[in-house]
Formats: structure tokens, C-alpha cells, sequence
């Protein structure tokens, strides 16, 4: 399959001609037509016909030192706007939605010569860890259709588990790039705060979002980083400083000089114990590539949930205020259970009365996280942790426990405050076959670092090579 060959791979064959971009558009729906009325990944399909067409005139316009994206096909998170294409956040709010403009990050693809494909299934807004609250059906996880495939971004982490796309770009807020990562046994990215460009993003929490790539390696990462990253005109937040070249970086020789934390607090109560097996087995592939393991203590990780959904929630109950009906949207009466209650949840945290209970309190305990951060990474070059606390749920169980929802984030919360990178890894499988992933955490802008890192991991163990093999419900 040509699918299952890295970005690097794949451009090296379309330059030697050993392969068209068409054939690999072709491939990417032949396994949309295989799973996508199982695993409901996508919203917005681009018609396989457009597709194909475009593919062509890539293949005819091919020349030696394009982008390595160049007649790619990718897909992206229904957060992203998309110019004259559909894009609903997955709420019925914005259903016929069509945007007059790009977002910067899918503008930067396009210019790069990728091929968009389609607009991807998640939660709706941003809101929940398993893309179960979405009015456009739940997504289903490869390895066990019975299961969700985390969430927000599960439709773009579903469409590279099966290859019916080269790589997606998600969006992390709390979690929802690697959440989705970990569960369906790809790699994400949390990048930096500022990192990459927001500007045409669909809000949750603005002083959290983060704009990041999914796809089957952190290499295929470092690539798509370097063609999205940067400073944008558009974006007051994005960050002036440079940016690197991410894949070069990655044949750097660290060895022997990182080491890596381990917060004590981070593997106690609460984690499931093959999740912690697994990541305790790491230290092993850690330690052959002459790396060095430190325990360290991180004492106010107990307060990340906390912090997390006093602010996350605030600034979600004033970004969604715009779709009043009137304006923008449909009536509010289509958000979502959980919407509604993430509203209601930050408009009473940002109440008279309540703000300096809450609100205040839970931004002077962000710093306290920022400072917290800095301390743990004075002792260690990068911090290693789970992602989740259990591996995924059946579907319908955290819908019915909205505790649940909130505790899947326990692990990914507290890095969105901060602002600090985090890159998710393939990192084992359960006894039951369902994927386990990790996560490492460093400074602000060590993207080349986890990348690099986790190029490392990558080339000794081969948890990221291995696919779901897919068993469907009878019904």
C-alpha cells in the first residue's frame, strides 16, 4: 500500500516517477469507500472526481524541488475554515455554513501543492474527549468499532490509522490532538502556543488552541510543521520567533545528553495499569538510545482539571456568544448537551459575584503551572507521561458520565495553559489489542527536540508500523 510509505517516501517516489499523486488520491478513497460508513470520519467529502482532477494537473505540473507535500492528500479537522467548502465545527449550528476565505493553515498547504480531501468528524467545538459529542454521528475507533476514537480531533486520527489520507492537521486545546493520537496509534502534535497560526481557526478556548499535525510518524510531523509554522500577519498571537528546519534536525545526534523526567505524581491512582506497563517499558528503548531517566515531582498536577475547565469554559461561553441566531448560525437551541453545559459552566465562573471566586483564581493557579513547568524542565530536557488514563471507552459511556469526560483530559490539561509543546507516540497495545500512547513534554518552541526524540523511538520500535485490522459490530 502506497499509503503506509512516510512523507519523505512519498515524495521521493513522485519525484523519481515511480508513482503518481493521482494514484495515491486514488488509494486515499478506495479506503474511504472501505470505512468510512463504519467509522464515520468524515463531515464534507471533496468529490473524488475534483480530486482526481487536481491530482492530474499536480502530476502534469510536477517539478524537481517542490514542497515534500507537493500532490499530497490531506485531510482537516472541521474546525478549520475552508474557502467556498463547508465547515461546521461538527454543530447544526453552522450546517450550511460556507466560508468566504481560507484559514492561514489551510492556505499554507495549499500553496505547498497538497490536496485537500475532506473536512473531518469531532467534537462539536472542540468540546469532549471521545468525538462523541458531534451532531454528525460519533466516530468509530479502528481497532474496535465498539469504541470511541478520542476525541476532539477523532475524525482526523481515524483517517490516518486507516490510511484514507497522508496526514491531517488537528487542533489542541486540551488534549485533542493527542488524545485521538494515543487512542488510534498515530502521532500528534501539541505545538507551542503561537507556533502555528489561528487565524480562521473555529475558537474553543482562544488562549489555549493550538493548530497541529497528526499522521503515522513524527517525522511525517517534522514535515508537515515546517510548511505550517511561523508568524502570520493575521494572527496577533503567532509567534515572531523563527522557525527551524524541523526535518534536517532530526538526523542531529542527541544521544547521550537528554534526559528525560518522569513526574511521580503522574503514574499513581487513577492510571490504568498497562497504560503505566507500557510507558515504564519505554524507558528501556529510552535508555539503549543513551538517554538518561529522571523521577521527578511535579505536586500540582492534582490542580490541572481544575484550572483547565474554570478558563477553558469561560472563554468558550464568550466565544460561542456571537452564534446568537441573529447574526451568525442557527438557534442555539442546537448546541450540543455538553456545549450547553461548558456555556453555563464559564458564564457563571465569569459572574459578578463569582469572577474573583473562580475565574481570577484559577489564572493566578496557571501561573503558579507556568512556574511549575519551568522548575520540573530545569531538572530534565523533557518530561514523559500518559496521555490517557484508560484506554478508549465503548461508545455511549462517557456521554453518560460527563466526569468521565473531563477525566480523559487529566494528563493532556495542564500543557495548554502553560503554553509548552507535546508530542503523543504509539507506545504499545493492551491485552485486549487496543493502542496505548505516551506523551513528551518540553520548553517552549522544542518542537525539534520531541520530534527528534521521537524520530529516535520511532527507528527502534515499530508500535507506529502496526494497523488496525478491522472487526465490525454484526449490526
Amino acid at each position: 500500500m502506497l499509503l503506509d510509505k512516510s512523507i519523505q517516501e512519498l515524495h521521493a517516489g513522485l519525484t523519481k516517477r515511480e508513482f503518481s499523486s493521482e494514484d495515491l488520491v486514488r488509494e486515499c478513497y478506495l479506503n474511504i469507500e472501505k470505512y468510512q460508513t463504519k467509522l464515520n470520519a468524515f463531515i464534507t467529502l471533496v468529490d473524488k472526481e475534483k480530486a482526481l482532477q487536481e491530482a492530474k494537473q499536480k502530476d502534469r505540473d510536477f517539478k524537481p524541488g517542490v514542497s515534500k507535500l507537493y500532490g499530497l492528500p490531506y485531510v482537516l479537522k472541521d474546525a478549520y475554515i475552508s474557502e467556498d467548502m463547508r465547515t461546521t465545527a461538527a454543530s447544526h449550528v453552522l450546517a450550511d455554513f460556507i466560508p468566504p476565505y481560507d484559514s492561514t493553515v489551510n492556505k499554507k498547504l495549499k500553496k505547498s501543492g497538497a490536496i485537500l480531501i475532506g473536512k473531518m468528524n469531532m467534537d462539536a467545538w472542540g468540546h469532549g474527549g471521545s468525538s462523541e459529542n458531534t451532531d454528525f454521528g460519533p466516530v468509530k475507533n479502528p481497532w474496535d468499532t465498539s469504541r470511541v476514537a478520542g476525541g476532539s480531533s477523532g475524525g482526523p486520527a481515524v483517517a490516518i490509522s486507516t490510511r484514507m489520507a497522508v496526514f491531517a492537521i488537528g487542533e489542541d486545546t486540551g488534549g485533542s490532538i493527542r488524545n485521538p493520537a494515543a487512542w488510534c496509534n498515530i502521532t500528534g502534535l501539541k505545538v507551542t502556543y503561537g507556533r502555528v497560526s489561528r487565524y480562521g481557526t473555529i475558537a474553543y478556548a482562544s488562549s489555549f488552541d493550538t493548530v497541529g499535525p497528526m499522521a503515522k510518524t513524527a517525522e511525517d510531523c517534522a514535515v508537515v510543521l515546517e510548511a505550517i509554522a511561523g508568524c502570520d500577519p493575521y494572527d496577533s498571537t503567532s509567534s515572531p520567533i523563527p522557525t527551524e528546519k524541523y526535518v534536517d534536525l532530526l538526523k542531529k545526534n542527541t544521544r547521550n545528553k537528554i534526559v528525560i523526567g518522569v513526574p511521580s505524581e503522574f503514574f499513581g491512582k487513577g492510571l490504568d495499569l498497562e497504560i503505566k506497563t507500557a510507558i515504564e517499558s519505554t524507558h528501556k528503548t529510552f535508555a539503549s538510545l543513551g538517554m538518561n531517566i529522571n523521577e521527578i515531582s511535579m505536586p500540582l498536577f492534582d490542580y490541572g482539571l481544575p484550572v483547565y475547565y474554570l478558563i477553558g469554559p469561560s472563554e468558550t461561553s464568550s466565544n460561542l456568544a456571537r452564534y446568537d441566531g441573529i447574526r451568525f448560525g442557527n438557534n442555539r437551541e442546537k448546541f450540543s448537551q455538553e456545549t450547553m453545559r461548558r456555556i453555563m459552566m464559564g458564564t457563571y465562573a465569569l459572574s459578578a459575584g463569582y469572577y474573583d471566586a473562580y475565574y481570577k483564581k484559577a489564572q493566578k493557579v496557571r501561573t503558579l503551572f507556568i512556574r511549575e513547568y519551568e522548575k520540573a524542565l530545569a531538572e530534565c530536557d523533557v518530561i514523559l507521561m500518559p496521555v490517557t488514563p484508560t484506554p478508549p471507552s465503548k461508545i455511549g459511556e462517557l456521554l453518560t458520565d460527563p466526569l468521565s469526560i473531563l477525566l480523559a483530559d487529566i494528563y493532556t490539561s495542564t500543557q495548554n495553559p502553560v503554553g509548552v509543546p507535546s508530542l503523543a507516540l504509539p507506545a504499545g497495545f493492551t491485552k485486549n489489542k487496543l493502542p496505548i500512547g505516551m506523551q513528551i513534554v518540553g520548553p517552549m518552541f522544542s518542537e525539534s527536540l520531541l520530534l527528534t526524540i521521537g524520530h529516535l523511538y520511532q527507528q527502534k520500535t515499530d508500535w507506529h508500523l502496526r494497523k488496525p485490522i478491522l472487526v465490525f459490530n454484526k449490526d
